[in-house]
């Protein structure tokens, strides 16, 4: 099959759930389903890219694998964090602020552009495994999965360190500033991000892999500068006591050693 046609079925597809998403957001209204479909998204992707492609068995192998336990893992952890919490605030400030036309508003501005940069940003997840060449493992395919396992590692401990930070009743209030916290204020972003670079280098193992650079240049720059780390800690100055502080002595996003005041 034609890379053309791969990318035009991945399209489809993941524009066909994100629309039935939609619906079932607007019977629901909570458009923040979503949310625990990001990473199920990806591992949609890259199963359907696994079937329809002929490239090297075991370099595809680790592109479905690997997306596929950081996407479950992400979706239940998404999922199990925001159940019975009713909307998130960011899709309720929405819906106040368009009224009765927000569930067609949310359809092309939430579910349509998820859907859109969740097909761009997994390039490296296609095109990775439509070559058959080179027909085996190389060095950027281990480093790739080195990097991915760092990544990995960063976002999974990060998110457990927090949730059992937060299950604590004396620390409600508090500021998270233990364990992988203590060196950057948000590790399961930073994680996030090097995870696409770990797939961009498996990928940059094929001839046309190069061409997938803007995928891990995107989603750093979106958990940066747009939807992780600018968005939340917005919203975490204003509310958290102690939070400038920890502003003050943690890098935001790439690990290093605190500051001392």
């Amino acid at each position: 099959m034609s890379t053309l046609a791969v990318l035009g079925i991945t399209f489809i597809s993941i524009m066909s759930m994100m629309f039935l998403l939609w619906i079932i957001s607007v019977v629901k209204k909570d458009a923040s389903i979503v949310d625990s479909f990001w990473g199920m998204g990806f591992v949609l992707t890259a199963i359907l890219s696994f079937f329809l492609t002929d490239g090297f068995w075991a370099r595809k192998l680790l592109l479905v694998c690997l997306p596929a336990i950081w996407g479950i893992r992400l979706s239940l952890y998404i999922y199990q964090r925001n159940h019975g919490k009713g909307e998130d605030f960011r899709y309720r400030a929405m819906r106040e602020h368009h009224g009765e036309h927000f569930p067609i508003v949310s359809l092309y501005t939430v579910f349509g552009l998820q859907g859109l940069l969740m097909w761009i940003i997994s390039m490296p997840l296609q095109i990775g495994q439509i070559s058959a060449v080179p027909a085996a493992i190389t060095w950027l395919d281990y480093l790739g999965a080195g990097v991915w396992l760092i990544g990995f590692l960063f976002e999974a401990v990060g998110d457990w360190q927090l949730k059992k930070f937060k299950s604590d009743p004396a620390n409600k209030g508090k500021v998270m500033n233990r364990g992988l916290w203590a060196y950057t204020r948000h590790p399961n972003y930073f994680g996030d991000a090097l995870l696409w670079w770990g797939y961009f280098l498996i990928a940059l193992a094929t001839p046309l892999g190069y061409r997938t650079v803007f995928s891990p240049f995107i989603m750093t720059f979106l958990l940066m500068k747009v939807s992780g780390v600018a968005l939340l800690e917005k919203t975490l100055v204003e509310s958290r006591p102690g939070y400038r502080e920890y502003v003050e002595s943690t890098s935001a996003f790439f690990p290093w050693p605190p500051r001392r005041n």
